[in-house]
């Protein structure tokens, strides 16, 4: 697919303050360009989206449920809608259904899930699910790229949710079943995925797991693992952060001080190489091979985090809320799009990070986006008559999806959300429930949700107005002096709250129409010379040396010195200053400091079965095989070097899986790093491919590695951890 992709934007949809809405969510009903969604009563809903005439009316028993009741009839329409698709989602065994079309428990979705408000409303089945998701006392990442972990890394985001679970049971006893698999899991991560150089976490970006939906084509499985993501780097500091305070609460001192400074560092290298001042937000990710740029696109999970895990300080969460850009029918995952993909995680809005992205809003006060947001939930999920998986950036339609789901977790959970952790603030600070409510003038009125069970108290909460600052509380009438109650509580208890009818200063958003960036050129070298295709849709080109900026051109071509041991990439321009995706790394003379050594040499068996090797054939390494394979290599030069093995690996699919092998590199016994070595297509053997690099300074002379099988190298497979291995290569840095 090529540029006719892009969809052609409207001209009369964007004013001088933005596009202008092409939706209104009313008390009622929905209205959309001719569509019409109406609830009738807080059990039925009438929709006309699909072109035809649907309705949803309540069937299931909802009752053993808290029940909402506000002055907005869809609003509660929505809230018993979203009731019963828990319902519909829970299995025969009490865990959660990932979605209609999804079976079984998957660890991000039910976690963000249970962050959302699964844990407020079912604290047990919450439980049980995060118990599906452990095996031999580590974290499961049931999904990813390449054979899952640690191409994908963003497994301890079950830490977040099983501490929720905690905060809302107060169970000592599930603290202590949680604490060693979340420690044990950030042990391996502390060798598999921490990037010494930056202080960032490496692996995918967290859920968006589709490689060529959100990273340049050009880049392998391997080049994924080496990318330090936002999202996935707000999540481990958050799950650092939470451990320490795990650890402390039972009474692990010195771990818990090792966590917390463990979570401050990713924090800081999240703030020094992630944070784009030009632009008031983070960029996507960190990305490359021997020299990493920065992605500028924003990514709106990764975006929301940050504000809501206080990475970003007091000024920067107000300018991540108001400067990251957002569209009509909701925050896209990344902006701007990629053209020639598909919707899904490209030119794709999800309920469940728009969910989030509401959570954030509030908490900087920025009432307009909060609105936009909630409107986006709302539309969504009134027109479909279900809480969608994704819908479409530019259309706000759930069809020309590449997969989607009715009833997805993640999205009922974040529908509920907007309740328990919006309107009402919902919170925990040790053994208080804390309230800080947001309701943006459109949502005034009198709410109620009524027979919330938390730990030993069943509260009946009741709130009126607007704004973000309450006037007064009360518990069971008495005043109080702040806005939270013990949870020491037992029994049936009535909170009051009454709100200032204060909007707050003026918010900021940036909207925007779906803007898509130019194609990632393909950059090739003839001689001395840089060539690739110019594309209709770029106004100039930016040619990069080293990672560093070296000239700007409007032509296609630029010479370079014949003698020039450097690496070059090019990025496409376009007349917004929007930019592409950096195309793949070029090596000049590259014999010019690179050595190789034929593995077949140094260990045996040697294999010849497959094809596309070079020298006398390869070995195998395997959880039986080669389990400690020891080379050395002969460096003539003093300097810095990047090393990394040709492999293969047959044993799934390039984009799922879960064999991705993993070993660990020793020289002379000290641990340098970790490499890995992904599916590159299922029984494709003889398709050979470079793994992750590592960067280490090695002197003039002989030296002694050892690839070797640790415990930490453990997959998620448990029994396939293997790879056929073709030679090392070590690459002089220029």
């Amino acid at each position: 697919m090529g540029r006719s992709m892009k969809p052609k934007s409207d001209p009369n949809r964007f004013s001088e303050h933005g596009p202008k809405p092409v939706f209104q969510v009313k008390a009622d009903r929905v209205e959309q360009e001719g569509f019409v969604a109406m609830a009738n009563s807080p059990t039925e809903i009438v929709s006309n989206q699909n072109r035809q005439k649907a309705k949803w009316t309540l069937r299931s028993d909802i009752s053993h449920y808290p029940t909402f009741k506000s002055e907005q009839i869809l609003i509660d329409a929505l809230y018993n809608l979203s009731l019963e698709e828990v319902i519909l989602n829970t299995e025969a065994d009490q865990t959660f259904r990932t979605g209609e079309k999804w079976e079984g428990v998957w660890t991000r979705d039910v976690s963000y899930g249970i962050m959302l408000g699964l844990g407020i409303l079912e604290p047990e089945m919450s439980k049980n699910s995060l118990r599906r998701k452990v095996k031999s006392g580590r974290i499961v990442q049931d999904t990813g790229t390449g054979g899952a972990y640690p191409v994908s890394s963003d497994r301890v985001v079950w830490a977040l949710a099983a501490y929720e679970i905690y905060q809302v049971t107060g169970d000592r006893d599930w603290l202590e079943e949680i604490y060693p698999v979340i420690k044990d899991s950030v042990k391996d991560d502390l060798k598999n995925v921490h990037d010494p150089k930056t202080g960032l976490v490496k692996g995918e970006s967290s859920f968006l797991d589709w490689r060529e939906q959100t990273y340049p084509r050009w880049m392998q499985p391997a080049d994924i693992f080496e990318s330090l993501a936002l999202g996935t780097n707000a999540v481990h500091h958050q799950a650092n952060k939470l451990l320490a305070l795990i650890a402390a609460e039972l009474e692990d001192h010195a771990p818990a001080q090792e966590y917390a400074r463990h979570a401050a560092k990713i924090k800081t290298a999240i703030n020094t190489h992630l944070w784009m001042e030009d632009k008031g937000y983070y960029g996507q990710y960190l990305y490359g091979r021997t020299h990493k740029l920065l992605s500028p696109r924003a990514e709106a999970l990764g975006e929301a985090l940050c504000v809501l895990f206080d990475i970003a300080d007091h000024d920067k969460q107000n300018q991540v809320v108001a400067q990251t850009p957002v569209t009509p029918f909701g925050i896209p995952c990344i902006f701007p799009q990629i053209p020639g993909i598909p919707p899904y995680h490209n030119d794709g809005v999800w309920p469940f990070v728009q969910a989030f992205w509401s959570l954030a809003a509030a908490k900087v006060g920025n009432e307009d986006a909060l609105t936009e947001s909630l409107d986006a939930i709302y539309r969504a999920a009134a027109l479909f008559l279900t809480n969608k998986e994704n819908f479409v950036v530019h259309s706000g339609e759930h069809a020309g999806t590449q997969i989607n789901s009715d009833r997805q977790l993640w999205s009922v959970a974040g529908n509920l959300g907007m309740v328990f952790k919006v309107f009402f603030g919902l919170g925990f600070e040790k053994d208080y429930l804390t309230f800080s409510p947001s309701v943006p003038k459109k949502y005034t009125g009198k709410k109620q949700l009524q027979g919330l069970k938390i730990r030993n108290v069943v509260l009946d909460l009741e709130m009126e107005g607007f704004g973000r600052q309450i006037q007064t509380i009360s518990l069971d009438g008495q005043l109080l002096d702040k806005p939270q109650i013990p949870l020491t509580l037992e029994g049936q208890h009535h909170v009051k709250i009454s709100l200032t009818n204060h909007s707050g200063p003026l918010s900021k958003i940036n909207k925007q129409e779906v803007f898509f960036s130019p194609d990632t050129p393909k950059a090739k070298l003839h001689a001395n010379t840089l060539v690739w295709e110019g594309q209709d849709d770029a106004k100039g080109y930016k040619v990069l040396k080293n990672g560093k900026f070296y000239l700007q051109t409007e032509k296609s071509q630029v010479a370079i010195s014949g003698k020039d041991h450097a690496v070059y990439q090019v990025i496409a321009i376009s007349d917004r200053e929007e930019e592409s995706y950096a195309s793949a790394p070029i090596l000049a003379n590259a014999a010019e400091g690179m050595g190789v050594v034929q593995l077949e040499k140094f260990a045996g068996p040697v294999l010849s079965a497959y094809s596309g090797y070079r020298g006398e054939g390869y070995v195998e390494i395997s959880k039986t095989v080669n389990k400690a394979l020891s080379f050395t290599l002969s460096i003539p030069q003093t300097g810095d070097y990047a090393m990394h093995f040709v492999y293969s690996n047959g044993n799934g699919p390039i984009n799922t899986g879960n064999s991705c092998a993993i070993r660990a590199l020793y020289r002379e016994d000290v641990f340098i790093g970790t490499f890995v070595f992904p599916h590159r297509g299922m029984e494709i053997w003889d398709e050979w491919g470079e793994s992750n690099s590592i960067q280490l300074p090695l002197e003039k002379g002989l030296h002694h590695f050892t690839l070797s099988l640790e415990a930490f190298c453990e997959n998620m497979n448990g029994t396939i951890n293997q790879a056929m291995l073709d030679c090392v290569r070590v690459v002089r840095l220029a």
